[in-house]
């Protein structure tokens, strides 16, 4: 069994998160970023650092926390920059990543919204995951599963509200604000009508569909390119996403070929038949269940090393929010091999929780 993910509580500016960030992680850190660099190219971090002025520009208070963690960890700015911006110096990474869900009151037993995500990425990620809990003087508190380094990735605040991500494939990538860093530009607002006036207002560098609760009982979902948007709203209290477009206005847009397409569509109809199922049933221990399945083989929920031929994705964490009571359930691995650990922001790793 894989050993469970590391939990960090880090506090204070931004740039001293990011700086404790570096410095307890530094391990692992320089360990991602010897992985990716190896993927990218010499040329990786001059590319990397193209993208800082709309990082400055939208999100300073996140260059702070990454220059934080260039100090922390012992790296150059342009390296840290690298660890943000795997996807769009890769554009090859990322072909069956994540399956997301929203399930609003009507769905669950206690009346109370729940998310999460199946995240898949490259095996090697396995080895790099990280439970956070960042607590800033100037924004909500943050609780996030992400690989070491990279400041933003899949979780919740303290004021209820979520985000979870899936990777979009179209043309017309640019230099531009990170895909990976609008996840903590959501986590900046109270709830999810504020973060939707944010994204708007960003110069997108590539395509991210966002998932995003709040304990209000609210769920909306965001497919981008570049320079277009849709949002799509929860259909009988549950709105689910994998990687292909759903909405009519952006399916031309993609670009994934068919056997992507396939896979994609696959895990979509699966989530949404075994939710559907669960319909007024559903807390976290049946969402675990749920996450588990591997029935739909080689295009399963639950990914494990050597699915499918030539394909390097595993799960390489699973997660599930309860926004009302401002937790996360975290798997290190696969969930079908690994139990959810709980983790809250009142008392961090609650050891005694397990699913």
């Amino acid at each position: 069994m894989i050993l469970a993910y590391p939990y960090h509580r880090f506090q204070g500016s931004h740039l001293e998160v990011g700086r404790q960030c570096g410095e307890e992680c530094r391990e692992l850190i320089a360990r991602h970023y010897a992985l990716v660099v190896e993927r990218l190219g010499p040329d990786a971090i001059e590319r990397a650092l193209e993208y800082r002025p709309h990082v400055q520009r939208h999100a300073g208070f996140l260059d702070d926390e990454i220059r934080g963690l260039a100090e922390g960890a012992g790296l150059s700015l342009g390296q840290a920059y690298v660890l943000q911006l795997r996807a769009e110096l890769n554009r090859t990474e990322g072909d069956d990543e994540c399956t997301t869900f929203a399930a609003l009151s009507e769905m669950t037993t206690d009346g109370r919204p729940l998310a999460g995500q199946n995240a898949d990425l490259p095996a090697l990620y396995r080895e790099l995951g990280v439970v956070v809990h960042i607590a800033t003087r100037d924004q909500p508190d943050v609780l996030m599963l992400t690989p070491a380094g990279q400041v933003s990735y899949i979780g919740i605040n303290d004021r209820g509200l979520g985000v979870f991500g899936n990777f979009l494939r179209c043309d017309g990538w640019r230099v531009g604000f990170p895909r990976y860093l609008l996840t903590r530009l959501v986590l900046a607002h109270d709830a999810i009508a504020g973060a939707l006036q944010a994204l708007g207002e960003v110069p997108r560098a590539s395509s991210r569909n966002l998932l995003m609760v709040d304990a209000s009982d609210r769920a909306a979902d965001l497919e981008t390119t570049p320079t277009q948007s849709c949002v799509l709203e929860p259909e009988d209290g549950l709105l689910v996403h994998s990687n292909h477009y759903v909405s009519e206005e952006l399916a031309g847009e993609e670009r994934a070929d068919p056997g992507r397409i396939e896979n994609s569509r696959t895990r979509l109809d699966r989530i949404r038949q075994l939710l559907a199922a669960r319909r007024g049933s559903l807390d976290a221990r049946s969402m675990a269940q749920v996450f588990r399945d591997r029935e739909t083989l080689p295009h399963a929920l639950c990914i494990h090393p050597g699915d499918r031929d030539g394909v390097d994705t595993v799960t390489f964490g699973s997660v599930i929010a309860e926004p009302g009571d401002r937790r996360i359930w975290v798997s290190s691995g696969p969930p079908s091999q690994t139990e959810y650990r709980c983790f809250s922001f009142s008392d961090g790793d609650r050891e005694e929780a397990r699913l």
